[in-house]
């Protein structure tokens, strides 16, 4: 008699939109205002939400600045387009939230997660890359709304592509096509053995209605995208609109400096970071780091907010470029 060893077999998938898509058009909205206020005043409090959709585009939220002048509807349409009437809202950050902040404390509970793997040069999980990488590649041919995905199969130590999907306003399902087996042939994508990659392109039809012309968006919606792809949890906190107070943005920054840091010193194959938050307390919670499945409490960052913001000398307006594809392997301070 001799045991019989299951061949392990696991799927994973991400994917990917383009900055033309409703939601993400929204971020840029959103990181672009806080940019504004920035560039003018580092010291901003701003937690801007823009929700757009149809013609319309409302932009509510709290800001305490000296800045002056902030053109939000230009700031909206350059992004949006001239034909969207721009409705704002904005009022002064609560005092009772300001109060723990003044003295240094976190703007919000919550906890934060970091991660980083040697899969790819990027750092992130081969799914995420290939979907981010397909879209970028088809936008570069075709700028408009559009949304990619990726399906890997792991198996007996080797990855293959079972299925890609695409689909692309204004996109010829012929033309798309070539695009992407352009991209497999390109990347040296492989199927698993005795199969094709399978491709789904344009499946419900060609299409040219999209963006805020076809669907509604809203300010971190796409969350799993700015992060780490469906198979990395996630705090929870959207990042696009707030400034560098807000840890659920300034933190998941650190989180991921923290995350690659330790990869690289202990040659891992993956790292996982989680940080945790009280409003208007400056220390961590938690602060916890786990090496290739061993936990470890992190020492040797200054953690608190304002020892965050030092170090990733984040009251800079270096937010809108993060919000089009991702905050993470697309080489930004946080990511080296």
């Amino acid at each position: 008699m001799y045991n019989k060893v299951m061949e392990s077999i696991i799927y994973r998938t991400a994917e990917s939109v383009s900055p033309k898509h409703p939601d993400k058009l929204c971020d840029q909205i959103s990181d672009a205002v806080l940019d504004a206020y920035l560039a003018q005043d580092p010291n901003a409090r701003v937690a801007v939400e823009v929700c757009g959709g149809h013609g319309k585009i409302f932009i509510t939220g709290e800001v305490t600045s000296t800045a002056e002048n902030i053109d939000i509807l230009k700031i909206a349409q350059r992004i949006a387009g001239e034909n969207m009437e721009i409705i704002s809202n904005l009022v002064k950050q609560s005092p009772e939230i300001a109060q723990g902040v003044d003295t240094g404390g976190a703007g919000d509970q919550g906890i934060m997660i970091g991660y980083a793997t040697n899969e790819t040069p990027e750092l992130l999980p081969l799914e995420v890359v290939l979907s981010r990488h397909l879209n970028q590649f088809i936008y570069e041919k075709f700028p408009y709304d559009g949304k990619t995905q990726v399906t890997l199969m792991d198996k007996d130590g080797q990855t293959y592509v079972v299925s890609i999907v695409a689909s692309f306003q204004n996109a010829p399902k012929a033309k798309l096509e070539e695009l992407v087996r352009t991209f497999i042939k390109e990347n040296n994508l492989k199927p698993v053995p005795g199969q094709e990659i399978e491709l789904h392109l344009n499946p419900a039809g060609d299409w040219h209605q999209g963006g805020f012309e076809a669907d509604t968006g809203l300010t971190g919606r796409k969350l799993i995208v700015d992060n780490y792809g469906p198979r990395i949890p996630i705090g929870g906190g959207a990042f696009s609109g707030k400034d560098p107070s807000k840890v659920d943005r300034s933190a998941a920054y650190m989180a991921r400096r923290i995350a690659v840091d330790y990869l690289k010193k202990h040659n891992a194959k993956e790292v996982y970071v989680r940080l945790a938050y009280a409003i208007g307390h400056a220390d961590p919670l938690e602060q916890t780091v786990i090496i290739d499945g061993k936990p470890e409490i992190i020492t040797g960052y200054n953690l608190t907010p304002q020892g965050i913001i030092e170090t990733l000398d984040l009251k800079r307006p270096i937010y809108e470029p993060s919000s089009r594809y991702g905050h993470f392997g697309e080489g930004f301070d946080w990511d080296k």
